[in-house]
């Protein structure tokens, strides 16, 4: 791995920027330890600076310095600086109308807990924010490390959420969560930083880092090497979001509201949507595609559906043959695609990835929204069904609490914290 950055002008902002490259290099790289040889070659550093960047690491208390003597070694043995991992955690929070799934991990990203908590659909905020803390508690507890010890904490949620001020806009999905000050809460509580952010823009990130977008750019299928620069993150359930990354970078629009895929309208003057008018908040698209969608074509078709929007029997009976279940399922695809391409031509990702409940169907249904794709869109695009799935909002949770515990590392250089 080859850890480059750019230019800056300004010592402080350079030595800064060598220490975010060492660490990096440390923290990313296939051996515990390294050599200031390496660690040079890795991040094209000199010699010096890169002594000088592991010494303002070891003063926070994130490297330690080890001596390796060969057996046919003379002279002075060689000097090697290990990443420190244990010297602190982070913690990543997936808070959903259906669960919160709390991961705990250390500074290199290494889940040591993972606990998750089923949540009633009506419960509302305060009862939420509560389960929340209690989450949080039972997995420290899990990963034995006291919750002092967490350097940063990322939740993600759904809705719209305002990052500056870590509120939730909107809410559509969980009563009485929007205008909860659930980080400013936590950040009193646990007294490190803690951030909040749309759980679709959370799970794009881990989908890139370590998902199904990362095994399909290196063809080793282990999620590690070369990630995508473009990548659209699809969640399909009962209702439908998008989290977008662009250049490498998370896409979240003006207002925070990139991305709400669940909200086009295919319909148009055409005719009214099927079903009655929800009071819900659910989008136009949402109701056309959405799990509850599906389940009521399924019944109006007489295909094999279970209770309570169970579609798992529909995709079964399709895989199988069922002439009646494969109709609904090229009826589904078809409609996904058309919404799912208007926004392939505008951003032309290159790679998606379908997560979130239907996605479970696998290729029964994701094959023939290969197929419609391939007629309303002008370059083929690459779509994968998500490897990582519940998983994948809290995954990329622990990632963005990795980045913001570095970078207090490397603006602050106040010693463990």
């Amino acid at each position: 791995m080859s850890v480059h950055r750019a230019a800056a002008t300004g010592p402080h902002v350079l030595r800064r920027m060598n220490v975010a490259a060492v660490l990096a290099a440390l923290r990313e790289g296939d051996a515990p330890t390294a050599r200031v040889t390496d660690l040079a070659a890795l991040t094209g550093l000199s010699r010096p600076a890169v002594t000088r960047a592991l010494g303002e690491l070891r003063d926070c208390g994130l490297i330690e310095f080890t001596t390796a003597v060969g057996p046919q070694q003379l002279g002075r043995p060689a000097q090697y600086a290990r990443f420190r991992a244990e010297a602190g955690h982070v913690a990543g929070v997936d808070i959903g109308p259906h669960k919160v799934l709390v991961m705990i991990a250390d500074l290199a990203g290494q889940v040591l807990a993972t606990h998750r908590v089923a949540v009633d659909r009506d419960t509302g905020g305060p009862r939420l924010f509560a389960t929340v803390r209690s989450a949080l508690t039972a997995a420290a507890a899990e990963a034995d490390v006291p919750l002092s010890s967490l350097w940063a904490v990322s939740a993600g949620t759904p809705g719209i959420v305002d990052r500056e001020r870590g509120e939730v806009l909107l809410a559509p999905s969980i009563p009485d969560w929007a205008g909860l000050p659930a980080a400013s809460l936590l950040r009193e509580w646990l007294h490190c930083p803690v951030s909040i952010e749309n759980d679709v823009n959370l799970a794009v990130l881990a989908e890139r880092r370590q998902g199904a977008a990362a095994s399909s750019a290196t063809g080793r299928g282990d999620g590690a090497g070369t990630r995508t620069d473009c990548l659209v993150f699809v969640q399909w359930g009962r209702r439908i979001g998008t989290g977008i990354v662009i250049g490498g970078r998370p896409y979240r629009g003006n207002s925070a509201a990139a991305g709400e895929l669940g909200f086009i309208d295919l319909m148009g003057d055409s005719g009214p949507l099927p079903g009655p008018r929800p009071a819900d908040g659910m989008g136009p698209f949402e109701r056309l595609v959405g799990a509850e969608a599906i389940h009521r074509l399924a019944l109006e078709a007489g295909a094999p559906v279970g209770a309570a929007h169970d579609i798992a029997p529909l995709f079964a009976a399709a895989e199988a043959g069922d002439r009646t279940a494969v109709d609904v399922v090229e009826r589904v695809a078809a409609r996904f695609a058309r919404g799912l391409a208007v926004l392939l031509l505008v951003l032309d990702p290159g790679r998606v990835v379908v997560g979130g409940g239907v996605s479970r169907a696998g290729d029964t249904l994701l094959e023939p929204v290969r197929r419609h794709l391939r007629s309303r869109t002008l370059v083929p695009v690459e779509l994968n069904a998500s490897v990582l799935g519940e998983r994948a909002v809290a995954l990329g949770a622990v990632r963005h609490a990795l980045d913001v515990a570095e970078e207090r590392v490397t603006t602050a250089h106040q010693g463990v914290m």
